[in-house]
């Protein structure tokens, strides 16, 4: 995971000397660039990018064993491929290279500006990535109860409340425990169907089976397998109804 805080792990290929060598030389005038690697050939990228697993490879079209492009498809396939910036004297691929997903094409003799400015390209996307992978919805939920640790699907949970110092997550089958702040679940379930109906209580709206007036505007809900009544303040009826009616 990258933000612009951390160092971009870059691996640079290119079969000449002299052009490697110039790319390493204005790269070092970036300090979130960190160099973790060089290759010569089409087979020393592939191996050392799958190796050294970079954020950003700096890629030459015109390689002995694989050219540039085939190096691309084979990143393509990678669990997490880095990011790949074209680095050639052969302006004619550059469609080919987009066509691969290139977040660069940069042509020899690299002028600093746009090498400045594709970093910089890079950078945004590296950050937007690494908090898509923040807040990306969980697989499961980690709870604890019966001194053991419990993964929930979240679709499970039919509501969560805050209990003085803790939040407790309930269940059609039971209770448990989570050191998330109510705020912090919310968050984490909120690509999923839960809706904060009261200041400490947060409920799946697909367990909703009745909504009843209770007093002063509020109501209370009744959710499928669970026995409590869970309060709706007056402020989130409105809203409420607006999530789960059609």
């Amino acid at each position: 995971m990258n933000t612009k805080n951390k160092p971009i792990r870059t691996l640079v290929a290119d079969d000449e000397k002299y052009s490697r060598e110039e790319l390493l030389y204005l790269l070092g005038f970036f300090p979130q660039i960190e160099v973790v690697g060089e290759a010569a050939s089409g087979h020393e990228t592939a191996a050392k990018m799958m190796e050294l697993q970079p954020d950003l490879l700096f890629l030459d079209i015109e390689m002995p064993e694989m050219d540039g492009t085939e190096i691309a498809a084979i990143a393509k396939q990678m669990k997490q491929p880095p990011f790949i910036v074209f680095a050639t004297a052969y302006p004619q691929f550059a469609v080919e290279a987009f066509q691969l997903q290139a977040k660069g094409y940069l042509i020899k003799p690299i002028d600093e500006t746009r090498l400045a400015e594709t970093i910089a390209q890079v950078e945004d996307m590296l950050a937007l990535t690494a908090e898509r992978e923040r807040t990306k919805p969980p697989a499961k939920l980690a709870v604890e109860g019966d001194d053991a640790i419990h993964f929930l699907e979240p679709e499970s949970i039919a509501y969560a409340y805050r209990d003085e110092k803790s939040t407790k997550v309930i269940t059609a089958t039971g209770a448990y425990e989570t050191r998330l702040t109510l705020k912090e679940l919310e968050t984490r379930l909120a690509p999923y169907s839960f809706f904060r109906v009261h200041k400490s209580y947060l409920v799946n709206t697909a367990c909703i089976t009745e909504m009843n007036a209770w007093f002063n505007g509020a109501y209370q809900l009744k959710l499928k397998g669970i026995d409590d009544h869970i309060p709706v303040s007056r402020n989130y009826v409105k809203p409420l109804r607006s999530q789960i009616e059609l």
